[in-house]
């Protein structure tokens, strides 16, 4: 029997789990610190894994062994990464009475909290959903939180790119009424807290087993890139003649996931597929995610993303199922394709009389201590000034709807909780991005949130000293080959391999259309940038006009690479 024709232990579960219930609702009500092993893997779909600190796990008294630390991560799902200043301060509040007093701005636009207990986990979803947001499909075997250009702009396109997002996420969002059953009704009565939910007890597009894996979906626009598209398993590239946006080109089969070990898996970039017009776009989101549906690997998930199908059957195939389920032809792909990558920080104007700021976090992390009150700054600015918050890919927010006359009055709150100004970090820390790795992470091998800013305090000092501080490039470190982070195609991608070493890939680009290919294996972190040193030298007396430190590193070769060293 092959792979395909076996099922996989998450399908069995999926199967007998009556819609994604399973028996969390009696394992909610029970006095333990965790779920079950099937419940594990149901619970993502409703937006939250359970988790095991490695670092406060404790001892036991009989025999030695290390009790796990569990606790839950709760991530939000958010269209376009588009909120009010309301549901920040409300994440604050839950990461500071039930949480681990810090909020992450994730690679996908989304808010996570970490920390969560099993006994406040009803209580956490409950209250994101009483302010108007939601976890469900954040996680889990579905299609997760929709991304697109968060910028503000008033320029008639990204109004339209940002509503696809929305109408997305909420059209292929889970169906079952067992989200509101189990996390927004009262447990004593047994009424909802919330209206919503449908009174379907199937799934029109997912069916009874939903997706094989995971389903990343993301927006662009040709002179954008700020989403990544090309890494997505679904992705839309705008098309616009004469300030009109006329229809999408549509991409499918990227992922960066891998397992090294394994050599049928590796990171993959979209495809593109074919032109679609607007009023098509969400048609075509649902044949693409039903293609996957019926024919995805259900027997191995090593190998059950979006990409492995397209690689396995071929662009053209794909493309007949997509049409054969819309019920009807699509036009072919126009010439235009995305060109450049904006991360939207710093001061830019809205188009309406008004100003957005871009305000740069480092690694998405909000906390606060003696040095620096991310939290209470982002307190005092929601108070006060009350802008619109939209997340950005590159784990950073954007202040919407700043009159001119508060815009230093910005500044002096930022400044006044010890937080640097955009326009005061280096360049390669702004393009710099990590995923949560240790010590809550069950994927992770080695460091990578906690690190990554000492790696690039190494790098401005080398980079200063060449001349090279202005350099716009992506460095983005992943604690282990999942990639959450997308080392896989940036410019310097840093990937855990071993305790305490990465592997270094090079070659990537900013915007996004290329694969990195691996430099150097098993680094150890304290080599990162004296690895890099002589690279970067070379780059500075060989480069070609306009070169970007990608670009150059992919037409020298790492053979030449190599031989720098």
């Amino acid at each position: 029997m092959s792979d395909e024709e076996k099922l996989s232990p998450v399908e069995i579960i999926k199967e007998a789990s009556n819609y994604l219930r399973g028996t969390i609702g009696s394992e909610l009500r029970a006095d333990t610190t965790h779920f079950s092993k099937p419940d594990i893997q149901l619970l993502k779909f409703h937006g939250t894994y359970q988790q095991d600190d490695r670092e406060t796990r404790v001892t036991s008294s009989e025999g030695g062994k290390s009790e796990k630390s569990f606790s839950f991560m709760v991530r939000c799902r958010i269209p376009a990464g588009i909120m009010t200043s309301d549901h920040l301060l409300a994440y604050l509040d839950l990461c500071d009475e039930i949480g681990n007093s810090t909020v992450k701005v994730t690679t996908r636009q989304a808010i996570q909290l970490h920390g969560i207990i099993k006994s406040d986990l009803k209580k956490c979803i409950r209250r994101i959903n009483d302010v108007g947001q939601s976890t469900l499909s954040a996680c889990g075997d579905v299609n997760r939180n929709v991304m697109a250009c968060p910028a503000p702009y008033h320029d008639g396109i990204r109004p339209q790119v940002q509503k696809l997002a929305y109408d997305l996420a909420m059209h292929l969002a889970p169906k079952s009424k067992a989200y509101h059953e189990l996390w927004l009704t009262d447990d004593e009565t047994g009424e909802k807290t919330l209206a919503g939910g449908s009174d379907e007890f199937f799934e029109p597009i997912y069916g009874k087993v939903y997706l094989p894996r995971k389903f990343k979906t993301a927006i662009a626009l040709p002179n954008d890139n700020c989403v990544d598209v090309y890494t997505n398993c679904l992705g839309y590239i705008a098309v616009i003649r004469n300030g009109e946006l006329i229809g999408y080109n549509v991409t499918v089969g990227g992922g960066l996931g891998t397992t090294p070990a394994i050599k049928k898996t590796a990171p993959m970039l979209a495809r593109r597929m074919a032109f679609c017009t607007p009023e098509q776009a969400v048609a075509v989101g649902e044949a693409v995610v039903k293609v996957q549906r019926d024919f995805g690997n259900r027997g191995d998930r090593k190998v059950g993303r979006l990409k492995y199908l397209v690689a396995s059957r071929g662009i053209e195939w794909f493309r007949s199922k997509v049409e054969e389920y819309l019920g009807e032809k699509l036009a072919d792909c126009t010439s235009d394709d995305v060109t450049e990558h904006n991360d939207h920080i710093g001061w830019d104007q809205q188009g309406d009389g008004k100003w957005f700021y871009g305000f740069n976090v480092e690694n998405g992390r909000l906390y606060d201590n003696e040095n620096r009150q991310w939290k209470k700054a982002l307190r005092d600015i929601c108070t006060i000034l009350k802008p619109e918050i939209r997340l950005t890919a590159h784990q950073s927010i954007l202040f919407c709807n700043i009159e001119e006359k508060d815009k230093q009055k910005l500044e002096r709150l930022i400044k006044g909780y010890g937080l640097p100004l955009s326009e005061e970090i280096s360049t390669v820390r702004r393009w710099s991005i990590a995923c949560v790795a240790l010590p809550t992470c069950s994927l992770a091998i080695t460091e990578s949130e906690r690190v990554l800013p000492s790696v690039i305090d190494e790098m401005e000092v080398e980079l200063q000293k060449l001349g090279l501080e202005k350099e716009k490039f992506t460095v983005r470190m992943t604690g282990c080959p999942n990639g959450c982070a997308r080392p896989y195609n940036a410019d310097i991608g840093l990937v855990g391999k071993a305790k305490g070493k990465y592997t270094l890939f090079l070659g990537g680009t900013r915007i996004g259309t290329r694969l990195a290919f691996v430099h150097k294996d098993l680094v150890p972190m304290e080599q990162i940038v004296p690895t890099l040193k002589p690279i970067f030298t070379a780059f500075r007396d060989l480069r070609q006009p306009e070169e970007s430190f990608g670009d150059f590193c992919n037409r020298m070769g790492n053979t030449r690479l190599q031989a720098f060293a």
